[in-house]
């Protein structure tokens, strides 16, 4: 394996109004969370980003990101996704920098284009743009992180002699990932040669490969990254249904999303990329997300840390297994194969 695997946990700090939590209550949870999972060897913190939704979805990643790396020494922060049309590429690459002052070079970001229409109509644009903004995010931040003055002129932004300061810990900025859910944003990906967060039609995947292949490229040069749960039980009955009605929950707003824009992932007769949980033994969790991380040459996994509804400390028997019996047993297996 090229590239290392990385697993980690994903956070979208949503909170139903009838949990009985605060947000202020749900967001100490977490940050306690972080800070013992960096410790048990967590690799990843990735968010979510979602805006103007009724329980409180992550519409702000960056001070939380923040605010974490002050109390963490090793797991590195990223996003699946940041919306690049809600975010200034200039705003979004200084504080990028912070970031990756504040947390001694581990932060990273994955961009998508968003879809919800009443996202964009909250921030005041329609989401006819989405597109343009997104690549010119793109092109921008990747100027950006070459720590050089430079100027750029596009459709939707133009900038004059500018430079990011204080400059990147790490070499070339912040290593960047596109998501994509059709074939157009694989091929989005690979232009722009980013790392890859695929969802969606397996179809996705694989244009992605074929498009870097022919370039020239190699696949296994790019870390491919996804959210796929994981639930570590030896007591799969009593375990899963609890955490199945929040997975149900999280799931209910997308379907809303698709609905109310019109997009999706495809028909019911494509075949997906899974992202359905992981549910079972550490046995069955290594077998399982060994042959995933094999079929689709996956290099990052994030599970949900904390399913809308439940409390931190409901998920923290399955994370400390997952981190302490599946994980040095994955990472054994790669390094075997390597």
């Amino acid at each position: 394996m090229t590239n290392p695997l990385r697993i980690g946990v994903c956070y979208d700090f949503r909170n139903p109004p009838d949990s009985g939590v605060s947000d202020r209550t749900l967001y100490a949870e977490i940050l306690e969370q972080v800070q013992w999972l960096d410790r048990l060897g967590a690799d990843l913190v990735w968010f979510t980003e979602h805006h103007f939704v009724e329980d409180g979805y992550l519409p702000s990643w960056v001070p939380v990101a923040g605010a974490m790396a002050a109390v963490t020494s090793r797991v590195r922060f990223g996003t699946d996704i940041c919306l690049a049309p809600f975010n200034h590429p200039i705003r979004l690459a200084e504080d990028l920098a912070v970031l990756d002052n504040l947390s001694g070079g581990r932060v990273e970001v994955g961009l998508g284009m968003g879809y919800a229409p009443h996202e964009f109509r909250g921030f005041g644009f329609p989401v006819s743009r989405r597109l343009s903004l997104t690549n010119e995010c793109v092109e921008v931040l990747q100027r950006c992180f070459t720590g050089e003055r430079f100027s750029y002129a596009g459709k939707r932004y133009r900038f004059e002699d500018v430079v990011i300061t204080p400059g990147y810990v790490q070499e070339g900025g912040p290593p960047l990932w596109l998501a994509a859910m059709s074939e157009a944003g694989a091929l989005r990906a690979a232009r722009y040669g980013t790392h890859f967060l695929p969802q969606g039609p397996r179809a996705t995947f694989d244009r992605w490969r074929k498009a870097l292949t022919e370039s020239g490229r190699k696949p296994a040069d790019h870390r491919v990254g996804i959210i796929r749960s994981i639930l570590v039980t030896d007591d799969r009955n009593t375990d899963w249904p609890v955490v199945r009605a929040a997975e149900r929950y999280r799931m209910e707003l997308y379907r809303r999303f698709f609905e109310e824009s019109g997009e999706g992932f495809g028909p019911g007769d494509v075949e997906p990329i899974p992202q359905t949980w992981v549910v079972g033994n550490a046995d069955d969790c290594v077998e399982q997300l060994g042959a995933f991380i094999d079929e689709f040459g996956i290099t990052d996994i994030v599970t949900m840390a904390v399913p809308p509804g439940l409390r931190a400390e409901r998920m923290g028997d399955s994370l400390e297994r997952l981190f302490s019996e599946v994980v040095p047993r994955l990472k054994a297996r790669g390094r075997a194969a390597g």
